[in-house]
Formats: structure tokens, C-alpha cells, sequence
């Protein structure tokens, strides 16, 4: 623990800072709009990852009990070719234009380090960030440092109401919902898919259940599309929706958190029918609205699956990355 002249303490983020990072969260909500907002309890998912190095991997700023500031570098389990950490921070907007940002930012490069080299030290290093396109004061700290843009995300909604239609499932496909029975076939397609993405690297099992056991999980908007003769798994698509954001905007929210395709059955109208059906069960559900992020720049084309469905771009996000 270290405390710098401005009276600051900095120190690991622990299991019980799951209060005040949810207050910093909602603080910097309010000024960079990520359109995210969180409870202690998802506060506490952050914290309690299962590979989250608490010691080596994050830092917490504290102006007495309250959280002023934060980083956290998560490492990759799996890496071929290159190890990416994606670093996480923010400062409180009270606090902002006291260096505190370019500091948080050097810690999270130097977790980003030390974590590479206790999993990974054969490899080349990448330190990936992320934020809001419109964020001028992140984005100019992150070109400071040296980083560099690499890929742009697309954050779009769909309004749901009359703007659904209605789309048939492909002939020789059968959809079923999520369950315990087929829990490993969704967590099997999501990882094949995945391998062909842009930095896609497999999901752990203590990862998988992990991101499942979230309150946030909606089993019941989540689905698989099977091969009905060969009984093989061809898609997946897995819903999120967090209470946080429906208490402060007062707009219930359906988040695609995956859409993955296997290989052999894309271009097919997989991934369009597990979209079309995730809209119409939201819908039906009382849902205002269904939201996904995507890779403008994926070869897979994800905006125009989601734009041909009905959806719009509500904002960007760019990612930097600096190789270590």
C-alpha cells in the first residue's frame, strides 16, 4: 500500500471495495456514457473473476473509503501467437486532471508485465484498452503512452415493438432454449466460433461458469440451433440483462453478450434466426429493447446482420493496443 502527498492510497482492489467500485462505475457512467451501470452485486462479479489476479492484476486509488480511481489487467488462460491483456480503469470525474489516469494507466501496463510473465513469457505481449470513441481525455492519455488504435466496436439497439419481423428457422435446424443438457454444447460452439475472431481465444470452464452463474443471465432468452439430422450444435446466443441499468434509465435492456456460428453452417441464416428469435422472445417479454456490441471491422460482417435485422449504431468504441 502507498500513499502519495495528495493524501491518496493506493493499494490492491479487494472483495469487500465491491460498494465503492460500484459507486466510481456509476460515477464515471454519468460522464463517459458506456451506457453500463452496476450494483455492489455486479460490482462484486468484476471482482470475484475466477482468473482475476487481485494482487498482481489491479490497483485501487482511495481518497479515504471512497474509490477515486481504479485498474485491472486480466491475462489470457490460452494465447497462441500473441499473450493480448486487456487492461480496465477509470478516475472519478472529481479527480480527473491530476495525472491520475496516465498513472493508473502505467500500473495496469506494469500488471500487464508481471502477469505476462509469470503465464506467458514465451510470447510477445500486447496491452489492449478500450473505450469510448467520443472519450477525448482517455483516448489522448492512451496515444501519450504510446498506444495505438487497432479496432473499432459498434454498440447498436433494436427498438423492438412493430419493428420485429417475423423469420423461419432454416430448413433441417431445430431451435431449443438453453439448459443444464446442452450447457456444453453452447459453451463448445462459442469457443470454435470464436477461434476466428480477432483476438478470440477460448473460454475457460471456471470462466463459463463464472459468466452464467451472473444474475444478469437469461436463460430463458438464450438459444441453440441444432442440426436436426446430425444432431450436431450449428449456433448459439446467449442474453444478459442487468437490473443496474433498468433502475437508472428506466429502460429494460436484452444484451447479446454471444452469437457464435460453427464453421461448417455459416451462411446458412444461423446466426439471423437466433437474432430474430432473441428479438421476439424479448419483445414478448416486455422488453424495450435488445443490444449488442460488435467488431465493425470483423470480416463476418456483424453491423450488417444486425443492421438488416433493425438495429442502429448508438455509439463506438475503439480499442488501443500497445505491444510490450
Amino acid at each position: 500500500m502507498t500513499v502519495d502527498l495528495a493524501g491518496l492510497t493506493r493499494r490492491p482492489i479487494a472483495p469487500k471495495d465491491a460498494a465503492a467500485l460500484a459507486e466510481l462505475l456509476n460515477a464515471i457512467e454519468a460522464v463517459d456514457t458506456f451506457g453500463e451501470y452496476y450494483s455492489e452485486e455486479d460490482a462484486a462479479d468484476q471482482i470475484n473473476a475466477p482468473l482475476l489476479d487481485l494482487d498482481r492484476g489491479t490497483v485501487g486509488v482511495f481518497d479515504g473509503g471512497t474509490m477515486v480511481g481504479y485498474s485491472s489487467a486480466a491475462h489470457r488462460p490460452l494465447a497462441e501467437g500473441v499473450h493480448r491483456v486487456i487492461v480496465s480503469g477509470g478516475v472519478h470525474p472529481d479527480h480527473r486532471r491530476r495525472g491520475l489516469g496516465a498513472e493508473l494507466l502505467a500500473a495496469g501496463t506494469a500488471s500487464a508485465k508481471a502477469l505476462h510473465a509469470l503465464h506467458h513469457p514465451g510470447l510477445p505481449l500486447a496491452v489492449d484498452v478500450q473505450n469510448n470513441a467520443r472519450n477525448d481525455g482517455a483516448l489522448a492519455c492512451y496515444r501519450a503512452a504510446g498506444m495505438t488504435p487497432v479496432r473499432w466496436y459498434s454498440h447498436l439497439r433494436h427498438p423492438l415493438g412493430a419493428a420485429v419481423v417475423e423469420v423461419t428457422t432454416p430448413d433441417g435446424l431445430a431451435l431449443e432454449g438453453y439448459s443444464a443438457d446442452n450447457d456444453a454444447e453452447f459453451l463448445a460452439v462459442r469457443n470454435e466460433a470464436f477461434l476466428d475472431r480477432w483476438a478470440g481465444a477460448p473460454t475457460q470452464p471456471e470462466q463459463w461458469r463464472a459468466l452464467l452463474g451472473w444474475p444478469a443471465f437469461r436463460p430463458d432468452l438464450s438459444f441453440l440451433l441444432r442440426d436436426a439430422g446430425s444432431g450436431t450444435a450449428a449456433g448459439v446466443l446467449l442474453t444478459f440483462s442487468w437490473d443496474a441499468d433498468t433502475r437508472a434509465t428506466g429502460v429494460r435492456d436484452a444484451h447479446v453478450m454471444t452469437l457464435a456460428t460453427r464453421r461448417a453452417y455459416r451462411r446458412r441464416g444461423v446466426a439471423t434466426a437466433l437474432v430474430h428469435r432473441a428479438l421476439r422472445s424479448a419483445r414478448d417479454d416486455g422488453f424495450d429493447r435488445v443490444s449488442v456490441e460488435t467488431d465493425a471491422d470483423s470480416p463476418a460482417g456483424g453491423n450488417g446482420l444486425y443492421e438488416r435485422a433493425g438495429f442502429t449504431v448508438a455509439r463506438t468504441e475503439v480499442r488501443y493496443t500497445l505491444d510490450a
